[in-house]
């Protein structure tokens, strides 16, 4: 049977989200070999986790490693993660998402049987704080049927097909490095750099339904701007994986089924909120795209990200 290891970044986290994640991980009907978290601050893991009943119990199965908000990276750190990892077959996954049952690995695995997969991403669902719009977001995004993309699907799904979230993700250690891995420095979408260079190299990149995390955001206008700067700047840094392919019109398609979906369910109120996060979205979108034309001040206010900028 493959090793599996588990690698999660960790700032601050929620103690209780953080908490259950990990006990839930160690109930999964398929073993796990060791949980890696790549924790940033040391004094913040060590109030929150060191000296507890959690700490004693969960010790033997989680390997720490710290690092500084400096030396912190998207793709960097997780790159340097897997490379403490022996395993044949690693899994990715955030801080705050959830296993939703006790067969997330066993359904990433199954997902992951195929010869030329590569990499195969869970399905996330709405918390129960979730809010109107980003539940339907989310069922919108990760919908009920799995799907396995590979180079055919591009014509048809355009970015989409390159789409895949290092909330939740399995990889084959043997064709992870012979693509090369994680790219080593980046502010965002990591995920999907990989991802677009496995599907390039022939591989598929399988989204995997069936395999389930309790994720998902309430984020505030500012929030969702600040997000979509760092999206664009990973988009203008990396044109080998975005340029010539569509991408905005996947946004076209969202507001409309967003849309349709308010005026359906008579939440025709909630219409003006969508539109001006969808501005903020779009404008954080274009600022990052062309943040190389912009002061470094304004770099500052638009990022959610300065450590990745260094001293501004």
């Amino acid at each position: 049977m493959d090793k599996i290891d588990v690698i999660i970044p960790v700032y601050n986290p929620d103690k209780k989200i953080f908490f259950t994640l990990i006990e839930r991980l160690c109930t999964q009907t398929v073993k796990i070999n060791r949980i890696i978290l790549m924790n940033t601050e040391e004094r913040h893991f060590e109030k929150l986790v060191y000296g507890t009943r959690f700490w004693d119990k969960y010790k033997n199965q989680l390997s720490v490693y710290h690092l500084s908000s400096r030396e912190f990276d998207h793709g960097g750190t997780r790159r340097k993660a897997v490379m403490k990892s022996d395993a044949d077959i690693f899994v990715m996954m955030t801080q705050d998402a959830v296993p939703a049952d006790n067969f997330l690995l066993e359904q990433l695995m199954k997902a992951l049987a195929a010869d030329n997969t590569a990499v195969a991403y869970a399905r996330q669902l709405p918390d129960e704080s979730c809010g109107f719009i980003e539940r339907f977001t989310r069922q919108f995004n990760y919908p009920e049927e799995s799907r396995v993309k590979t180079k055919a699907d591009i014509q048809e799904l355009g970015i989409k097909t390159y789409f895949c979230s290092n909330v939740c993700a399995a990889y084959k250690r043997k064709i992870y490095e012979e693509l090369g891995g994680f790219v080593t420095h980046t502010i965002f979408n990591e995920d999907m750099i990989y991802a677009s260079g496995a599907v390039k190299s022939g591989y598929a990149v399988t989204y995997a339904a069936k395999a389930r995390v309790i994720h998902s955001h309430n984020y505030s206008n500012i929030q969702q701007l600040k997000r979509n700067f760092d999206l664009g700047v990973s988009q203008t840094e990396h044109p080998e994986v975005f340029e010539g392919v569509p991408s905005e019109s996947e946004g076209r398609r969202m507001v409309s089924a967003v849309t349709d979906y308010l005026k359906k369910n008579k939440k025709l109120r909630l219409l003006p909120y969508f539109y001006v996060q969808c501005a903020c979205r779009y404008l954080g979108y274009r600022l990052g795209r062309h943040y190389k034309l912009l002061p470094h001040r304004l770099i500052a206010a638009c990022t959610s990200n300065r450590a990745y900028w260094g001293r501004l």
